[in-house]
């Protein structure tokens, strides 16, 4: 029986890459020469420390520019609040979610089952499981959920035959 997952998975090598690019363009851009402005990645937790609220800003510019470029889509980032720190600073976490909340993957399973297309579909974890007896039937369905303009990023992967 044709099946295929539908994922979110960042590429964490790229992030990284595209942190590094941000620390080195902030060491070596003129409007932040002389701040303690940098940029740290703690697993799935990016955090940014800078002198003031434009600088942060711009950080935060620099971060989804660089993160574009190593074609990552954005919406897998969720800015926190951001915060007063020691020294007149400002601190904002970043989180780079993975993985499909409960709440998307019962939205998408509800599309599914209300469209009528003929496939089963299971949450299995942090990820759904699409299986029915056309390869066009599940075609259909990976259109249906591009269509669906969820602001979250989804992979389809797995295709089997």
């Amino acid at each position: 029986m044709p099946s295929f997952d539908i994922v979110s998975k960042v590429d964490s090598p790229a992030v990284d890459n595209g942190v590094s690019g941000v620390i080195k363009e902030i060491s070596t851009r003129y409007d932040f020469k002389g701040s303690v402005c940098k940029l740290e990645r703690d697993g799935e937790e990016i955090v940014m420390h800078a002198d003031d609220e434009l600088k942060r800003k711009q950080m935060e510019d620099l971060l989804i520019v660089h993160l574009t470029r190593k074609n990552i889509d954005t919406n897998c980032l969720q800015f926190q609040k951001p915060e007063s720190s020691s020294g007149n600073s400002i601190r904002q976490k970043v989180f780079v979610k993975q993985g499909i909340d409960r709440e998307i993957s019962q939205k998408i399973i509800k599309t599914i089952k209300n469209s009528k297309i003929k496939v089963q579909s299971s949450i299995q974890g942090d990820e759904v499981r699409i299986s029915g007896k056309k390869r066009d039937d599940l075609q259909q369905t990976i259109k249906l959920v591009k269509d669906m303009d969820l602001k979250f990023p989804l992979q389809y992967i797995n295709f089997r035959d």
